[in-house]
């Protein structure tokens, strides 16, 4: 059904790959997102959360670079590690604290020199403009439908994104105490699908902000393109939402051939959220960006 639908999205959807590091350990953690492009200026939507951890990650960023620019100035004395831990305390630093956060565009463009990002105030939306690109590396953008009215409970959907991230062209480099991108590895995360029906429309003050999907949004897909099987956009992946089905078991005995056992178990029905094609459609034109629908 979604077969072309796929083919003409994975065009104009990308991943944003993500590495991470904590203060307790020199182990890189990878990470993905989502976001598409809506026209062929360099311009992407993604949600929200997305855009406040890419910004987020320069200032953690900084802020790491002062402590190692301080814990470079103490004296190697008796009272180092007194101070050290000091130094900890001042910059809320414990073993699980995230010190390094990079992000990397993927298959976007041959360079970019910056971003501009627009936040939405209200719901999970935000837009990115790229800068200082040469080449694009993506063809074709969204197609977003022209009626806001077909996004109705019944219709079957689906949604794209990058929740299993594969790429592994990272490294933690000890000489200079810095998790950093490498030649090395693989640096491509394949794209995953998943189908739904619209179960019902999300509200906030009287107008509809978003579309229910009867199957979860995966982590991952945040910010990936929901979309019909002729590819047009009714929205994005936002959250998925976990709802209680009241059908709990305690202390419940199950027999799997000659052998039993009681297990516990409190069943939810994971739900997806996408934030509406028209508040999308809305905020791009709040910000004078070029946009089609079909």
């Amino acid at each position: 059904m979604f077969v072309k639908a796929i083919e003409e999205i994975n065009r104009f959807t990308r991943p944003i790959h993500t590495i991470m590091r904590t203060y307790g350990s020199n182990k890189v953690f990878p990470g993905a997102s989502t976001l598409f492009f809506v026209n062929n200026e360099g311009v992407a939507i993604t949600c929200r959360h997305v855009a406040e951890h890419i910004i987020q990650a320069e200032k953690v960023n900084e802020q790491y670079l002062f402590f190692t620019q301080a814990r470079f100035r103490l004296n190697k004395d008796e009272n180092y590690q007194n101070h050290l831990k000091e130094l900890e305390i001042a910059n809320k630093y414990n073993p699980d604290t995230i010190i390094q956060i990079k992000h990397f565009f993927a298959d976007c463009f041959d360079k970019i020199s910056g971003y501009e990002c627009f936040i939405h105030p209200s719901v999970d939306l935000a837009i990115i403009k790229f800068k200082g690109f040469t080449q694009r590396f993506y063809s074709n953008y969204a197609r977003f439908i022209a009626d806001d009215q077909m996004a109705k409970p019944g219709r079957m959907l689906c949604r794209s994104g990058f929740p299993f991230p594969e790429f592994s062209n990272y490294a933690y480099n000890y000489q200079k105490d810095d998790i950093e991108w490498t030649r090395e590895g693989n640096p491509r995360t394949p794209s995953f699908p998943i189908e739904g029906i619209i179960t019902r429309l999300i509200a906030s003050q009287g107008q509809i902000t978003g579309i229910e999907l009867s199957s979860p949004g995966l982590r991952g897909q945040s910010g990936g393109p929901l979309f019909d099987p002729d590819g047009l956009v009714y929205g994005m992946q936002s959250s998925t939402r976990h709802l209680h089905l009241g059908f709990d078991l305690e202390n419940h005995e199950i027999s799997n051939g000659p052998k039993s056992k009681r297990i516990t178990n409190t069943p939810f029905l994971h739900v997806g959220q996408c934030v509406h094609v028209g508040v999308i459609k809305k905020f791009l034109q709040e910000h004078s960006i070029t946009f089609f629908e079909a």
